[in-house]
């Protein structure tokens, strides 16, 4: 049997079971969950092949820059096709389109937040990764391809060290970055926010760029996994004004981080209310500031 007639038989196999289990989900709601992962996973590799095929395409034309805007917006509409997902992008003063270069942050909740990537990455711009993924097959050989800004993580010294070389990047390609500060997903069902961690901040100040809050309200009603919900919906993102960081030095630092993360709270609740379509509250202040207090790129609770 040739390989393109296993790719159909799996294709047609694959795409039966995803319609059989759509089908039982008015029944069974797990069998949406399932339905819906098995759909975005697909998606997702249909959108990476598609993505390091436009990537070298690009790159020949010298247009890299953009490789990672065309993947997302491949996945926003391929997702949109097959789980009915997708994400309302808020930006009445059109940052995503004129401010750059610029460090773009948002709120890390599930895996989700790669569609909503989707949904509003800008031009020329790009996500940041750890050094050593350039040399992974495939996925470094594509993040290299598409403009990825690298960090060189193996100096846990000092953040400010370790952000220095993207910094250098930033302003002499003009490219922006998207980053989470929050440093991992928060699988939240309520409004919150993990501590932020300082990087992206050292990471603006240091290129003297603004930064840009995008805040996603919480989407547990969409996505929840630990409850195996994965319905359809329109998920509302907002990109708030730029936070400039011009003449702000590395001790300005954690005052910045803690204003941007109490600003990025109170509209994530705000949006919460709308897409819920109920209030929400404030969840309640705990003892810390909300910033990660350690010195390294990677660092963690102290």
């Amino acid at each position: 049997m040739s390989f393109s007639s296993i790719l159909t038989y799996f294709a047609g196999g694959y795409t039966a079971l995803v319609i059989v289990l759509f089908m039982l989900s008015s029944v069974f709601p797990a069998a949406g969950f399932a339905a819906r992962s098995l759909a975005a996973y697909i998606s997702l590799i249909i959108c990476a092949i598609y993505g390091a095929l436009a990537s070298i395409v690009l790159r020949i034309l010298g247009r890299e820059q953009i490789a990672q805007w065309t993947t997302a917006r491949a996945f926003k509409y391929v997702m949109a096709l097959t789980t009915g997902v997708t994400f309302e992008i808020i930006d009445p003063k059109h940052h995503l389109e004129t401010v750059r270069p610029a460090v773009f942050i948002g709120n890390h909740q599930t895996e989700l937040d790669v569609l909503m990537l989707g949904c509003m990455f800008p031009k020329y711009c790009s996500v940041t990764a750890k050094k050593a993924l350039k040399n992974v097959p495939f996925l470094g050989w594509f993040m290299a391809l598409s403009g990825t800004i690298f960090i060189d993580r193996k100096n846990s010294k000092d953040a400010r060290e370790a952000m220095a070389g993207a910094a250098k990047e930033i302003q002499k390609r003009k490219q922006s970055v998207y980053m989470f500060p929050e440093g991992t997903r928060s699988y939240a069902k309520e409004p919150d926010l993990l501590p932020f961690k300082k990087g992206a901040f050292h990471l603006a100040v240091q290129a003297g760029v603004p930064i840009v809050p995008v805040v996603v309200a919480n989407y547990s009603h969409v996505l929840h996994i630990k409850d195996f919900v994965f319905r359809s919906g329109k998920i509302p993102v907002k990109v708030l004004d730029p936070i400039p960081t011009t003449g702000l030095k590395a001790e300005d630092v954690d005052e910045l981080t803690r204003s941007t993360r109490e600003l990025m709270l109170q509209e994530m609740v705000a949006l919460t209310q709308k897409a819920r379509n109920k209030p929400v509250t404030m969840p309640p202040r705990t003892n810390g500031d909300g910033v990660v207090h350690a010195s390294g790129a990677d660092a963690t609770l102290s």
